[in-house]
């Protein structure tokens, strides 16, 4: 299976994107990026010592990820990235048009539990509450779909392979 789409896999933290993110990339033959990975070493110290980033602290991180989508345009990829905020997303949009998301979706306990046991992240459980008070959720107008976390990686990823197959092919 191989998608001309790039696919920005969001959510909360603890959600699974970057568990969820390769596997759609492996599903659909395209590259995965970690949108951890565009982060300035200040946003990922901030975070660290358990405090939320700014919008202005976001603004090169969204950058950089919209660089890399933009370069995926017509061939595809599957990078992760929280975009919380309609403005993100259109921030997104604007450097990657045709981007379309996928929003991992689930119940807070279930996240909270999530991230009690993940080790080596540094996002800690106590900005979740900052991440769900954030969080503006996929409005009718955007190309996209939520995919609910429940159950295993690969269900999870069958839904959203499912989710994906429905939308339209993004304009050349």
């Amino acid at each position: 299976m191989n998608t001309p789409h790039v696919v920005v896999v969001m959510g909360v933290a603890g959600t699974g994107k970057t568990t969820i993110g390769p596997l759609l990339a492996t599903r659909f033959d395209v590259p995965y990026a970690e949108a951890d990975e565009f982060h300035p070493e200040a946003n990922i110290a901030k975070m660290s010592a358990g405090t939320p980033l700014t919008d202005e602290d976001r603004l090169p991180w969204l950058d950089a990820i919209g660089d890399w989508a933009r370069g995926r345009v017509g061939l595809g990829g599957v990078v992760s990235c929280s975009a919380l905020k309609r403005s993100y997303r259109d921030r997104l949009r604007a450097a990657a048009p045709g981007v379309v998301f996928v929003h991992l979706t689930g119940d807070r306990a279930l996240i909270e539990d999530r991230m009690s046991h993940r080790e080596g992240h540094f996002m800690p459980t106590a900005l979740l509450d900052s991440q769900f008070a954030t969080l503006q959720p996929l409005e009718p107008d955007e190309v996209g779909t939520a995919v609910d976390v429940t159950g295993s990686p690969e269900e999870i990823t069958e839904r959203a392979v499912t989710a994906l197959e429905g939308l339209s092919e993004p304009a050349p």
